[in-house]
């Protein structure tokens, strides 16, 4: 893990893509069925709390899942910003609160070592951070705080990139499959500047891993929404 890249990195590289990661279509272009777990995600939020009062988006960058959420509620619910770079928490605010007149906090930093509230949120909503947790040990600290940080009946909502435990699938769901969808979107060079990111970057583990470790730090039920390739989305109830 020594050759990942450093939370320093991760903010300067998150400074200068503001703009990019606030707008859907250019932001999340790598990403398999954004829009669709975006909207299942928000969808489902407001199916269980539809009159939600307490947010939480870690590593929120700019806002696109409170802004869609918002968008559709009936509430005008708190909502707290967790994220590395200040411009993103800067832009996710400006955008939130047009939307909503309850409290808009902002967190600027990693929310491994947020000081928060136990019981304190509904909603956890967690879009694209995990993958830069590292060991086991990470793994376990973050499910658990956020276990903590939820109120009894809250849950944490969850879509990422997500490894495979058998060596063979992991190379033809993410190397074959998700190498030919990103030579689409451009050609073969663009693809191994993605995947060479995301070697540099991140640190996915497979579904089974997270839904077990969400299980074991308390959690009462999970369940899947979706999974297409190497992204996958689902919930996880206290």
């Amino acid at each position: 893990m020594d050759n990942k890249s450093t939370l320093k990195e991760i903010e300067e590289r998150f400074d200068r893509d503001v703009a990019r990661f606030a707008n859907l279509k250019t932001g999340q272009q790598t990403t398999l069925d954004a829009k669709f777990n975006m909207d299942i995600i928000t969808d489902g939020i407001l199916q269980v709390y539809p009159e939600i009062h307490d947010v939480l988006d870690i590593g929120c960058g700019a806002g696109n899942y409170p802004v869609n959420l918002l968008m559709k509620a009936n509430s005008n619910a708190n909502v707290t910003l967790i994220d590395l770079s200040k411009p993103m928490l800067s832009k996710a605010r400006e955008r939130i609160e047009k939307l909503t007149s309850g409290e808009i906090r902002e967190i600027k930093g990693d929310f491994r070592s947020a000081n928060l509230k136990e019981c304190s949120f509904d909603v956890i909503i967690a879009t694209a951070v995990l993958h830069h947790l590292r060991d086991d040990a990470d793994w376990e600290s973050a499910f658990s705080n956020c276990y903590k940080w939820l109120k009894p009946g809250g849950s944490i909502w969850i879509f990422d990139l997500v490894a495979h435990n058998q060596a063979r699938m992991q190379e033809l769901i993410y190397t074959v499959k998700y190498g030919e969808y990103l030579t689409g979107l451009k050609d073969e060079a663009y693809r191994d500047h993605v995947f060479a990111y995301i070697e540099k970057e991140d640190s996915p583990r497979s579904v089974d891993f997270q839904l077990d470790l969400l299980r074991k730090v308390g959690f009462s039920s999970v369940d899947i929404l979706h999974k297409h390739l190497c992204f996958a989305s689902f919930v996880a109830f206290k």
